[in-house]
This record gives C-alpha cells, sequence and structure tokens, in this order.
C-alpha cells in the first residue's frame, strides 16, 4: 500500500488534502501567509531555486512546483547563506561575516557599550510602529530591532559567553516554566489568576538564585521590584512597579481610593513652599496618576505620548493660524490665544468627521441630517 518512491497513500492524500484553517502552521510564526508545504518552501527558497525530485531526472524550478508533485518526494538543495534571508539563521550567519577580518570596518568595531544606543534607538522606532497595527513597516522595524539582539549575541559568542542558541534556550525554558497552566498541572481561568502565578513564580525563582549563590557572594533577597531597568521612560517604569506591586495585594480596593489620593496630592502641592517639595510633590502626584491609569488598563506611557502628539499637532495649526493673520503668538493675549486653540481644536475635529464620512458615506449622510 504504498505510492510513490516508498511514500504510503495516506501520506500522499495528507499533502494533497485541503488545507485545515485551524491547524498549527508548518512553520509556527508565520501565520500570516497561506499554510501548507508550498506556500511555506516559497517563502524560503526563491522562485528559480532547482528542486530535485525522486526519480526523476530533469528539476523543476521552485515557482513551477505544484502541490500534486508534492506527492513525490523533493529534494530542496540548501541556499547560500547570504541568499536565505527568509531563515532564522540567516542574519546570525549574516552578522558572523560582517564581523570577520575581511568584513565591515564599522561592524568590526562595535562593542555591546557602543551598541547600547541603537539598541534603544531600534526599541522606540517599533514602539512607535506599534501606534499603525500590523504593518510592513513594523516587520522593517522588528527586524531592525532583532539585528541589534543577533549582533549583542555574535560579540558574546566570539568571547565564548553565549550565542543565539542560548538566547534562544533561555527565553523558551523561561517561558515554559512560567506557564505551568499550559504546559504543566496547573490552573489559572483568568489573566489575574495568570499575573499571581507569574509573580509566585519569579518569588521562587528569586529566592533560588539567592540560596545557590556562594556564601561569600551572597546578595540580599530581592525584591518583587528588581528587575526593573533604570533606563526605561519613568511612566513605564512606574507603572511596571504599580503593576507588580498590585500583584501581590499592595493596592487601593477601588478607584475612588486613586481618586481621594489624587486630590490628597494636589493639596499638597499647593501647600508647598520650596522648590524641593514642589518637585516632590510633583512626583508623589505622577506616581498616583500612574496608578490611575492601571486600574484603567490604559498604558501611561502611550497616553501621555498621544496627549503630546495631539498637542504637538493642534500647536502647529495654532501657529499656521498666526501666521496667516501675520501676528505674532507672543503678542497675542491669552483670550486671543485660546481662541485660535479652539479653532484648531474645531479643525481637528471637522477633519476627522470628513475621514469618518469617507469611510461610511451612509454614517455621514445621517450625521448631516442630524446636523440639519
Amino acid at each position: 500500500m504504498f505510492g510513490p518512491a516508498g511514500r504510503s497513500n495516506a501520506a500522499r492524500d495528507e499533502v494533497l488534502r485541503e488545507p485545515d484553517p485551524h491547524a498549527p502552521p508548518i512553520v509556527p510564526g508565520r501565520h500570516s501567509r497561506d499554510g501548507g508545504a508550498l506556500a511555506t518552501l516559497r517563502r524560503l527558497y526563491p522562485a528559480d531555486h532547482a528542486v530535485g525530485r525522486l526519480g526523476i531526472v530533469d528539476a523543476v524550478d521552485l515557482g513551477e512546483l505544484t502541490e500534486p508533485m508534492l506527492a513525490t518526494p523533493v529534494y530542496v538543495p540548501p541556499l547560500e547563506p547570504e541568499a536565505a534571508f527568509a531563515s532564522p539563521w540567516s542574519l546570525p550567519w549574516l552578522s558572523y561575516r560582517l564581523r570577520l577580518p575581511d568584513g565591515c570596518p564599522w561592524d568590526r568595531e562595535q562593542t555591546h557599550q557602543s551598541l547600547k544606543k541603537h539598541l534603544l534607538e531600534e526599541a522606540y522606532e517599533v514602539y512607535d510602529a506599534l501606534d499603525a497595527g500590523a504593518t510592513h513597516d513594523l516587520a522593517g522595524e522588528l527586524g531592525d530591532l532583532y539585528l541589534q539582539i543577533v549582533l549583542h549575541a555574535q560579540l558574546a559568542a566570539e568571547a565564548g559567553v553565549f550565542d543565539m542558541t542560548d538566547v534562544y534556550e533561555a527565553i523558551g525554558r523561561k517561558i515554559v516554566r512560567r506557564h505551568p497552566h499550559v504546559f504543566g498541572e496547573a490552573q489559572a481561568a483568568t489573566a489575574s489568576d495568570v499575573n499571581r502565578q507569574w509573580e509566585q513564580i519569579k518569588k521562587a525563582e528569586r529566592e533560588a538564585a539567592a540560596a545557590g549563590a556562594p556564601a561569600a557572594e551572597a546578595a540580599p533577597v530581592k525584591s518583587a521590584l528588581d528587575g526593573i531597568s533604570p533606563s526605561m521612560p519613568a511612566l513605564a517604569a512606574t507603572q511596571e512597579m504599580s503593576e507588580r506591586a498590585a500583584h501581590l495585594g499592595y493596592d487601593w480596593p477601588e478607584i475612588v481610593g486613586i481618586l481621594d489620593k489624587i486630590q490628597e496630592e494636589l493639596d499638597e502641592l499647593a501647600a508647598a513652599e520650596t522648590e524641593e517639595e514642589k518637585r516632590e510633590e510633583i512626583g508623589d502626584l505622577l506616581l498616583v496618576v500612574t496608578n490611575l491609569a492601571r486600574r484603567h488598563n490604559v498604558e501611561a506611557e502611550g497616553a501621555l505620548r498621544a496627549a503630546a502628539e495631539k498637542f504637538r499637532d493642534r500647536f502647529r495649526r495654532v501657529e499656521r493660524m498666526a501666521r496667516e493673520r501675520d501676528v505674532q503668538l507672543r503678542e497675542l493675549s491669552f483670550a486671543e490665544l485660546d481662541e485660535l486653540w479652539d479653532a484648531a481644536k474645531a479643525e481637528t475635529r471637522a477633519e476627522a468627521a470628513a475621514k469618518r464620512s469617507a469611510a461610511d458615506p451612509a454614517a455621514g449622510s445621517a450625521q448631516q441630517e442630524v446636523s440639519r
């Protein structure tokens, strides 16, 4: 009961069967593409890459390969490393090649320290690209960020410390270890259950690390707030700290308690006399406001960036309107500035309404009827 080249009829039928949309992808992570072996090969190899078929003398280009042809076992020769762009190991090889004596002078000069600023820049560019959702630009920015990871792993490999295999293994083990409700017998019905479980697991990891350290090097027992990078933006770091504390039960029972605390901090700020007191009270106020954002499931850093961008857009409109009136902003009264600001807001809202109307003409017509 075997078909061509020793392949069972059942295996052949499996190849030719219509793909199941709910089945896992052949190569996990390629969910954005059509599934199936042929689609995966076309993503990994160029169309003019020659493919051999067992029992058939003539090779065929990958672009000419069809699903029925896969009923016969095929041999796909390897690509040259510099051409295997879609392979997960292409970028590590490229970074290795750039660091060779006859590689790139710039890459050969880089160190962990010199690359730090590039890592931060690429992370922020990914952060900005996320506002547009899943786009091709985001794919490019993620690639730039991944390159930084690969470069640091290459430097570590040259020093004999670790390589990309260790990077993959470390994060893979951590994911499995911290998801016993998926890969073990633990139960977690809600995201809150998962967060509480994570804090317990991380606490156990910290204690194990402290217990395993040599006596002469033993560090103080770590806090749940350890590991938050001091280089993070202040709002993001503060929200992460408050989330960790809340997972351990250190939180206001109700949101009204946070609102009351905000009013308390405002009163203390109003009563502050010295610059140092004002600085401290403003810091306390920002910390409590960050807790309010957390309780509303709002990312404080992103919310402030969005508000700043909105201010930037409206202020540019105010500047344009002032130029159109041939006046300088510094020459206008507060009331006149406020008038320009209101005009900028109205202009923004009108443009937004026009976009909504263009996207949904029926809704736009209904809105016009209401306006009449």
